[in-house]
């Protein structure tokens, strides 16, 4: 089934297992401390299916599909998953300056990540003491008057941050990015400009593959 469940966010899918939203950048993925935070997809899931629970989350900025479970063994299936890595996530990105690849082929940047301690939650490359990254990059098209290229995204491993530090770590930082991109280029957008476009996984009642897109609004 699918409804609208507010004007922001957009219930793509729901059934007794688990529920898929489209969440727009700007809204947390779960409340942060304060009741200024208190605001999220998670409590607006809640309040809507009280057994919805999280089981992974976007960045603040990030816009896009988003998974949730119905129920503590949904939750536990679909957290395996994920951790597992079998779920098949797929973002796109506006970066600063011309990447190139060739037509129908990617590359990858492997860089290991860590959390930045001193300046957290911001996270940094690391050789020595970061945990193993691996994203998969494919340039879409470039935009010359903007100098900025649009850029498929898959995240082999779930490092916090990922996409944004390892853009940011090979000189093409996501447009929008407070955190991550020069003042300059952080200006240059009204937003993070990177969105989760495909989400696909197995059903965790009867495993049936389920896949999911949402186009970017960017």
């Amino acid at each position: 089934m699918s409804a609208t469940t507010d004007p922001a966010v957009l219930l793509r899918y729901a059934d007794d297992a688990l529920l898929v939203f489209d969440k727009p950048s700007g809204l947390l993925s779960v409340p942060g401390r304060g009741a200024d935070k208190h605001d999220s997809l998670a409590t607006r899931a809640q309040a809507l299916y009280a057994d919805a629970r999280i089981v992974h989350r976007l960045d603040m900025g990030t816009s896009g599909l988003m998974l949730m479970a119905r129920g503590a063994a949904a939750q536990r299936a679909l957290s395996m998953a994920f951790a597992a890595r079998t779920v098949a996530k797929a973002y796109v990105a506006l970066v600063a300056g011309r990447l190139v690849t060739a037509p129908e082929e990617s590359a990858v940047i492997d860089l290991p990540i860590r959390l930045d301690w001193p300046a957290r939650p911001r996270r940094i490359v690391d050789p020595l003491a970061g945990k193993p990254s691996l994203t998969r990059w494919r340039a879409l098209d470039y935009d010359a008057a903007a100098d900025a290229t649009r850029v498929a995204l898959e995240p082999l491993t779930g490092r916090s941050h990922q996409l944004r530090v390892h853009l940011a770590a090979i000189g093409h930082p996501i447009l929008g990015d407070a955190l991550y991109a020069p003042p300059a280029l952080a200006a240059r957008a009204a937003r993070l400009m990177l969105h989760a476009h495909t989400l696909c996984f197995a059903h965790p009642l009867d495993g049936r593959r389920m896949c999911f897109t949402s186009g970017a609004p960017f």
